[in-house]
């Protein structure tokens, strides 16, 4: 109906609500209210004339005349025109406020990233990398974790390290420190630790496994360096960190204290843990260099307790001393798993050489003119 009422509209110059009920031969009130809200028609009126019925001091009858679809589209749109641009205007208010951050942000993303750069540091140079040592350990504020393999440390280092330790230890800066087992023949050493625990420092020792590093308050590493005993990286990468601490408590939930005194039957014992763990290494085909170097003892105290073994077991050549051993564990892992087997005299036999005590006390391998993290 609202567009016949429209077409109807636009044949006259004016029409009157009457005129196009009869014409359209129905009621158009509701067609005529939605184009007057569409603007396509408009009210207007005109004089009262005879042909209307009505005297010429009556009011005028609302006459409509037709509206162009533009002229109606410009005014049904420009509300809508007026909301946008306030929110165009609204937009670069925002924008300009927001931007006005953009230096902000850039400064804290450049510190990011130098703090990023930051987080892996290689150092090379002993004397710088000594100095850092200090710095970290001067500003420690709870704990420091150390590691240091390679069996007993050098008289020079200890004679640094107890003067620094000591002063870190009487600000209740509380300390850990891992050792190899072969440190506990060191009399050097075993004089730091007793300085050391006297002040409340804690010392342990373990066999093989320990990887030489430094942690600050659990927030900056030193991590030694593959092949180069003289320099460190430097690590502030939380992960790494986390990493390195949980590292630190698996190996120092499997050590042992560091007993200054140390009687025949620790002796043995510490002495059976070393020969196992050639044993164990031995048969993974590794050289006496290698052996020597990862349980801190020099490499003729190593060779003589691969010969010693070697002999226990009747090999002629490591490699012959390293396929018996691989067989001997074999044979006493499946042993063990049986629930109705005994171990064989045999067996006991073959074992029993390889833990004897050693003819005497394990050398440390001393790192003379190296730099040591601690």
């Amino acid at each position: 109906m609202a567009r016949r009422l429209y077409g109807f509209a636009a044949e006259r110059h004016a029409f009157s609500e009457a005129e196009a009920d009869e014409a359209l031969g129905e009621s158009v009130g509701a067609a005529l209210a939605e184009l007057a809200a569409a603007h396509l028609i408009q009210p207007r009126s005109r004089p009262a004339s005879a042909a209307d019925g009505l005297g010429s001091d009556e009011p005028a009858r609302i006459h409509w005349s037709a509206v162009s679809p533009q002229a109606a589209v410009a005014r049904t749109l420009a509300p809508l025109a007026l909301r946008v641009r306030e929110t165009h205007d609204e937009m670069d208010r925002l924008r300009v406020r927001l931007e006005e951050l953009l230096p902000e942000y850039e400064t804290g993303t450049d510190l990011r990233d130098r703090g990023r750069a930051n987080a892996l540091e290689l150092v090379t140079d002993p004397a710088a990398l000594q100095d850092l040592i200090g710095e970290l350990i001067a500003s420690a504020e709870s704990e420091v974790l150390t590691c240091h393999p390679g069996g007993g440390r050098s008289p020079a280092t200890l004679e640094g390290a107890v003067v620094r330790d000591e002063a870190m230890l009487a600000r209740g800066v509380r300390m850990r420190t891992l050792y190899q087992h072969t440190a506990r023949y060191s009399r050097p050493t075993a004089a730091y630790v007793e300085r050391v625990t006297a002040l409340g420092s804690q010392v342990r020792t373990v066999g093989d496994g320990l990887m030489r590093m430094i942690l600050v308050d659990r927030h900056t590493g030193l991590m030694e360096v593959q092949d180069d005993i003289k320099a460190a990286l430097v690590v502030r990468e939380p992960n790494v960190v986390h990493f390195m601490a949980q590292t630190f408590e698996r190996c120092w939930s499997e050590a042992e204290p560091f007993s200054t005194t140390v009687g025949p039957d620790q002796a043995r014992s510490i002495s059976d843990e070393l020969r196992q763990t050639i044993v164990r290494l031995l048969a993974e085909g590794l050289e006496d260099k290698v052996i020597a170097r990862r349980l801190g003892m020099s490499e003729r105290t190593c060779q003589r307790h691969i010969a010693e073994i070697m002999r226990a077991v009747g090999a002629k050549s490591r490699f012959q001393a390293g396929f018996l051993l691989s067989a001997t564990a074999a044979a006493v892992a499946a042993s063990a798993a049986s629930e109705d087997s005994a171990a064989s005299p045999d067996s006991a036999a073959t074992r029993a050489p390889l833990t004897h005590p050693p003819a005497e006390a394990p050398e440390s391998a001393a790192p003379d003119g190296t730099a040591e993290t601690s």
